[in-house]
């Protein structure tokens, strides 16, 4: 019970820190006491370096015990009543914080849709040609948009789209797959197809 209650206010001060403090960090050690309403008396409530809880300290009396075990004492959640303050390695947690961030940006990929329009009535030069483009454009991570457009009567024909679809689908089968089947907008079919690493992701 006792551990669930220190897992559930470690969390809640994560939360917390991100709340409140977002990319600005924390206030730490003499700095908490230029802030406004923060005074050597105020009392907080302090958490230890594993996440105990060490009770509700003067502020002055809690930056002592930071400092007596060469530590450092953050403020992480000053709108608490008390503000509650962790008693820590803060170079090293801001370095973890900023090493878990570039991680995550570095796994983040910015995926770009690139359009290619077909006509119901295309050559088998144009085909390939616009099917070329759609697969450099896969094998550099883009998601393509492939757009059918139907003029006049050729409306009374999408099965001629969807077939054409299937095709360039087909041709593109190494390097992406379809999301899902071609849907009709308007005059237009569209089908989108994925790269293949994006695919292998899902």
């Amino acid at each position: 019970m006792c551990g669930e209650i220190l897992s559930a206010f470690s969390l809640f001060l994560e939360v917390s820190a991100i709340k409140n403090n977002k990319s600005k960090g924390h206030v730490t050690n003499d700095a908490i006491l230029s802030l406004q309403g923060f005074s050597p008396a105020k009392q907080v409530r302090v958490v230890g370096k594993n996440g105990e809880q060490l009770g509700i300290l003067k502020l002055i009396d809690a930056l002592e015990q930071a400092y007596d075990k060469g530590l450092d004492l953050a403020l992480f959640a000053p709108q608490n009543d008390p503000p509650v303050c962790r008693i820590m390695d803060y170079g090293k947690f801001k370095f973890e914080r900023d090493k878990k961030e570039k991680e995550a940006k570095k796994k983040q990929q910015r995926i770009d849709i690139k359009e290619v329009q077909l006509s119901c009535l295309i050559d088998t030069n144009d085909f390939n040609t616009k099917a070329n483009n759609a697969k450099r454009f896969l094998k550099n991570g883009d998601k393509v948009k492939v757009v059918v457009r139907f003029r006049g009567r050729q409306m009374a024909h999408q099965d001629i789209g969807r077939d054409l679809l299937a095709r360039f689908a087909e041709t593109c089968a190494e390097f992406g797959t379809p999301e899902k089947a071609p849907n009709l907008e308007g005059r237009s079919m569209i089908m989108f197809i994925l790269p293949a690493k994006q695919t292998a992701a899902k």
